[in-house]
């Protein structure tokens, strides 16, 4: 081995050379501190179009964010060019943190949770009474995945021309979601847009349903300027819709107090295996003091539940507790039973 005096001679020391050309790599990263923010709008095959003050960005995910994805709702910080001119690309190189999350898994027993919206204040569940016949266990399930994710749930059953909406409406009455019940008629002539608009104005409300109950048509007549595909028939052997909104997409209200709506593709299955059913009580403030004598990690469904004594002692409505257990059972049933 060679070796060297006190004062080498730099020029004779060997250094190995840099194939590639470029700087060695470093774990320090830019902090980006003059990025500019911005909010998702929708995502697609993995360019994602921003809203960047009063213009639309198209970006793609900077590599330092690894498998963190953006989704649409998301605030983001950009860089790169922003001019929102064709041809351009910014880069998202930070997501802000989430107010709200709403998740979902293909099915009970699937590990893969996809998050569908983020930092919205309501989830607008809609349904028809008739044509497709109601589902009342995925209706169920999305109440569920609202609970957990931290949205308000809000109850929109169309067609009721068709069937009656009482004893739907009785299911869910003790749950207190407010609801809104609308006919063919008034969608066509704007009143249903006019009364769903007064739950929403200064709030972001994401729109979630089974194909065929007259979503995407509800969300062409909030925001007319931005008019999306609707549901063009319902399949007279299965009773159920053909997807036509294949992304979600987040679009702004023209009302006074702003707001967005967040028009989401139509579901057949709302899996809840990421849900912790300790979690769902929360959305229970009026049973949740009846559960500090329940057995460690009660499910809040078996016999030695604290909260039959708590509610046979009048201190809440016996039809709550139902509809807290109702819902905790969902992910033993499937949306069909």
């Amino acid at each position: 081995m060679r070796r060297y005096g006190k004062n080498p001679d730099e020029d004779d020391i060997r250094v190995r050379p840099n194939r590639k050309g470029n700087r060695p790599r470093t774990n320090i990263r830019p902090k980006h501190e003059d990025a500019s923010e911005g909010m998702v709008l929708t995502v697609d095959r993995g360019r994602l179009t921003c809203l960047v003050e009063d213009r639309t960005v198209v970006a793609m995910k900077a590599r330092e964010l690894g498998r963190k994805a953006a989704v649409v709702g998301d605030r983001v910080a950009l860089v790169g060019d922003l001019s929102g001119a064709k041809d351009t690309l910014a880069r998202i190189v930070r997501i802000e943190p989430r107010d709200s999350v709403l998740r979902r898994t293909a099915d009970d027993d699937d590990p893969y949770e996809r998050v569908v919206v983020a930092n919205a204040d309501q989830l607008a569940v809609v349904t028809a009474l008739a044509d497709p016949e109601p589902r009342p266990r995925l209706i169920d399930r999305c109440l569920v995945a609202a609970y957990d994710g931290g949205l308000e749930p809000l109850l929109v059953l169309t067609k009721s021309d068709l069937a009656p909406p009482d004893e739907l409406l009785e299911m869910y009455g003790a749950l207190g979601v407010p609801y809104i019940v609308t006919t063919r008629e008034e969608f066509v002539d704007g009143r249903a847009a006019d009364r769903v608009l007064e739950h929403l104005a200064g709030r972001t409300t994401a729109f979630v349903g089974h194909s065929g109950v007259g979503k995407t048509t509800l969300v062409n007549a909030l925001v007319p300027e931005e008019r999306r595909r609707s549901t063009g028939h319902v399949n007279a052997v299965t009773g159920r819709g053909r997807h036509t909104t294949t992304s979600a997409l987040a679009l702004p209200l023209a009302v006074e107090g702003g707001g967005w709506v967040i028009d989401t593709p139509g579901v057949r299955s709302f899996g809840l295996h990421h849900v912790d059913p300790s979690r769902v009580i929360n959305a229970f403030p009026d049973l949740v003091p009846g559960t500090e004598d329940c057995p460690r990690a009660c499910s809040h469904d078996e016999p030695d539940c604290a909260l039959d004594a708590w509610v046979a002692a009048g201190h809440a409505d016996p039809a709550r507790l139902l509809s807290l257990r109702r819902l905790l059972s969902t992910r033993e049933r499937r949306e069909g039973d």
